[in-house]
């Protein structure tokens, strides 16, 4: 069975110090989200190769960053 979104946020924030702080909990909670999305974008092969990457930065440095 899978987990649910708010069990893996209780677990979570379970396995945070006592005296985390909301600051703390939002920082984990951002952060789990934006690797959630990397992977399901990775998954959906919604990604950019290495080599396209490299050819685009090249392509902006030569325009001066425009």
């Amino acid at each position: 069975m899978s987990q649910t979104v708010k069990q893996a946020v209780l677990e979570m924030i379970e396995r945070m110090p006592g005296d985390v702080t909301i600051e703390e909990i939002m920082y984990e909670l951002y952060f789990r989200q934006h690797v959630d999305r990397g992977l399901r974008d990775l998954e959906e092969g919604h990604t950019v190769s290495h080599e396209e990457v490299e050819k685009d930065l090249e392509q902006w440095l030569k325009s001066g960053g425009r």
